[in-house]
């Protein structure tokens, strides 16, 4: 039976589908898994968009418009039959009555997967222990490791990295709301308030440490795929937590602060003995400069820097790179438009 698709689309507000894989998953239902193979002419979603329909699991989107809910129709029937698909929208498309405004022409694959497929247990365990993986499909069979070559007949090839991982230091309403944006934005968020209050924040979704910044972090387990956002109002805090982010292999440390203290601040962390290419490491004042103070305003600019370091590393853009930046999963520190947009709220601790 065609489950209808709700009036609100919030399935497509996450990027990540992989939770409702594993929502499928542990119901013991076969799924349909939807990828966007070719973009031509533009269009609002990339290659390798996803959607996943299951009894009871939605999740994705590819054009906010009328093409989802005929790729419903299809991936029921492909649930069905157990029949791979191409659907073909914009140009040379059999359906010229589902267009899209913006007039690219897109490709999707839809593959029905059993939910102890192989592929997917490899995919879902990969997600649990932050390996990245290369998932690789002619729709019918399927291969997930760690490194993949895609046979002929393949259709689908996405390259699947842990999911972005937001740790932040401070309890004021800045840190909180950097917490609660960053749930918002999809990462796996904790907020790390040393000495706090035994009661958790009230913010659905993030985890909650009140240790030292040292213990914390080491207890997290800061990767490439991990940023940390220094925003407390305690020099001693900040420090600690400096001290455990930089020399960590997570792909972005932020910090909080004034502009004109900086020097100082960079200062203390010489005379502590801290490398400068760690050091150079720091994206201080944090966030880009969007002209706003309040605690939302600050918490766009810093998803915002984050986010735009990742999508240029993953682009392999330079231009948003300096040349002395360190190597990692966000890419660098942000040169011009970083060096010269720094968030106006960092200007006052």
């Amino acid at each position: 039976m065609i489950e209808p698709l709700p009036e609100w689309p919030t399935f497509g507000v996450a990027e990540d589908v992989r939770p409702a894989l594993r929502r499928a998953q542990a119901a013991g239902e076969a799924l349909v898994l939807a990828t966007l193979v070719s973009v031509g002419g533009g269009g609002p979603r990339p290659e390798g968009a996803q959607m996943v329909f299951a009894p009871g699991v939605l999740a994705g989107y590819f054009s906010g418009g009328c093409v989802e809910g005929d790729v419903a129709g299809h991936a029921w029937a492909c649930l069905q039959d157990g029949q791979p698909r191409t659907l073909v929208y914009g140009e040379g498309s059999p359906w010229p009555d589902i267009r899209l405004l913006c007039g690219a022409r897109i490709e999707i694959v839809l593959e029905r997967i059993a939910a102890d497929d192989a592929a997917l247990r490899e995919l879902l365990a990969a997600e649990a222990e932050r390996r990245p993986v290369t998932y690789v499909s002619d729709g019918v069979g399927r291969v997930c490791a760690a490194e993949v070559s895609p046979w002929p007949e393949a259709l689908v090839e996405k390259r699947y990295d842990p999911a972005p991982r937001l740790v932040i230091v401070g309890g004021d309403p800045t840190a909180l709301a950097i917490a609660e944006l960053g749930v918002k934005s999809g990462f796996e968020t904790t907020l790390v308030r040393p000495k706090g209050p035994e009661t958790p924040p009230p913010i659905p979704g993030v985890a909650y440490r009140r240790d030292e910044p040292g213990p914390a972090m080491a207890a997290i387990g800061l990767d490439p795929w991990t940023a940390v956002a220094i925003a407390t109002h305690d020099l001693d805090t900040d420090r600690a937590a400096l001290l455990a982010a930089l020399p960590s292999p997570a792909g972005y440390v932020g910090l909080l602060g004034a502009r004109r203290r900086l020097a100082g601040r960079l200062e203390e962390l010489r005379a502590l003995d801290l490398p400068e290419g760690l050091i150079g490491r720091l994206h201080a004042p944090i966030g880009l400069d969007i002209g706003g103070k309040a605690p939302f305003e600050v918490a766009v600019s810093v998803i915002g820097e984050i986010t735009a370091l990742r999508y240029a590393r993953e682009s392999g853009s330079t231009s948003t790179t300096s040349p002395a930046a360190a190597a990692g999963a966000f890419g660098g520190r942000l040169s011009r438009a970083s060096e010269t947009a720094k968030t106006l709220t960092s200007e006052e601790s």
